[in-house]
């Protein structure tokens, strides 16, 4: 580099025009200079000096000591649901957004110790390895070792953090893609990022499964370029779906006969689980042959529509804690205060609250904060739920040693 700041790093500022959705020529006019400008400090060949690396920072809303820190790069190429739809650009985003959620989980994994990684091992190399027998028993070994049973999954998110993954669940704005995944070199562990976008339970359920299979199938294979490749891939994550959600024994025995639409909308109900998605359970396991199934589909088209089923507002989306209850627990621990939070990571407040699922304005202290010790003493004195939210148990942490 020719001159200005030394230590800016050009792979952050591609990473920034993928995560604003900018262009080269749209970031050049907010900071007030020229796209061959831009051009050069994204290659390498010239880094801004201090004056315009502040300009850079306020127009992209990081800090500038963002700009030159290290990125680090996620391990795996990561996995789209439904990614064959959506533009370049938005892959590109949400590729970037969960280098983001790397960057702050990593950043956070300096004063705790996370759970402890906790998946099945399966080496294919090659989507043609993988039979419908192999992804039903990777399937059950996941539910054994989460010690889940055979019945419906209460909480999927927090089953699936407790295991040592990463969640994240933010609106992203762009409807294709429902979630990707990838696995982390710097973290060892992988990431899950789900779109919050459609604000339904059953499909956010069934995307984080989906999500799952790629990670415990497709661990070692890459992302597929190619139509076919891809189909396949996604065809073998929703059967591991159906499969980690409704297991063949303890599913099977809630079946009866003859299969209504009525008597599928009760098992939603009861799984947590689509009609659509119970529909092809069934067949996958044999219960209805191709013919009951179309014949399924066809009656729940005319009936619902597409695209919504009944009682989809029944259930509330499950939302991730790991991350919110890390920042949470620093802040009420005195480790961290709360309006340093941001400065450790460089990502602005706004977006670290929207990645680790924090209140809106919780980072500038506009939110209603509690001490949770404080907060799990009155509930326990007029007999309430002890657990933060009500809804589950605390997440195990460690404080690292120094």
């Amino acid at each position: 580099m020719s001159r200005g700041i030394t230590e800016f790093q050009p792979e952050r500022l591609s990473q920034i025009l993928s995560a604003r959705r900018l262009s080269q020529v749209q970031l050049a006019t907010m900071v007030g200079i020229s796209p061959a400008t831009v051009s050069k400090w994204r290659s390498g060949v010239q880094a801004p000096e201090s004056d315009a690396l502040e300009r850079l920072a306020q127009v992209v809303n990081v800090s500038p000591e963002w700009f030159t820190r290290p990125t680090l790069s996620i391990g795996s190429t990561p996995l789209f649901r439904s990614n064959a739809s959506a533009h370049v650009a938005a892959r590109q985003m949400l590729e970037a957004r969960l280098e983001w959620a790397q960057d702050v989980t990593y950043s956070l994994s300096e004063f705790v110790d996370f759970p402890a990684l906790n998946l099945p091992e399966r080496a294919f190399v090659d989507p043609e390895q993988i039979s419908n027998a192999d992804i039903e028993l990777a399937a059950a070994e996941c539910r054994k070792i989460w010690n889940l049973g055979r019945q419906a999954i209460p909480d999927l998110a927090l089953a699936v953090e407790n295991a040592g993954i990463i969640l994240v669940r933010e609106e992203t704005g762009i409807a294709p893609i429902e979630g990707l995944s990838a696995w982390s070199t710097a973290l060892s562990r992988p990431i899950i990022l789900l779109s919050a976008d459609k604000g339904n339970a059953f499909r956010s359920r069934f995307d984080l499964a989906h999500e799952l299979g790629h990670l415990v199938l497709h661990k070692h294979i890459p992302r597929a370029t190619e139509r076919d490749r891809h189909n396949q891939m996604e065809k073998q994550a929703h059967r591991f779906a159906g499969a980690f959600l409704l297991p063949a024994e303890g599913f099977a025995n809630d079946i009866r006969t003859p299969i209504s639409l009525d008597s599928l909308l009760l098992l939603k109900q009861r799984w947590g689980v689509s009609v659509a998605a119970i529909i092809m359970r069934l067949n996958a396991l044999g219960l209805i042959d191709e013919e009951a199934k179309l014949s399924l589909f066809k009656r729940r088209s005319a009936r619902w529509g597409a695209k919504s089923e009944p009682g989809d507002e029944a259930r509330n989306p499950e939302c991730p804690r790991l991350l919110r209850r890390t920042v949470e627990l620093l802040v009420s621990s005195g480790t961290m205060p709360l309006n340093g939070v941001a400065r450790h990571i460089g990502l602005s407040a706004r977006d670290i609250e929207m990645i680790a699922g924090l209140p809106a304005y919780y980072l500038d202290g506009a939110a209603e904060v509690h001490d949770l010790a404080k907060l799990r003493s009155t509930l326990a004195k007029f007999g309430g739920d002890t657990s933060p939210s009500g809804d589950s148990k605390i997440l195990p942490f460690g404080r690292r040693g120094n």
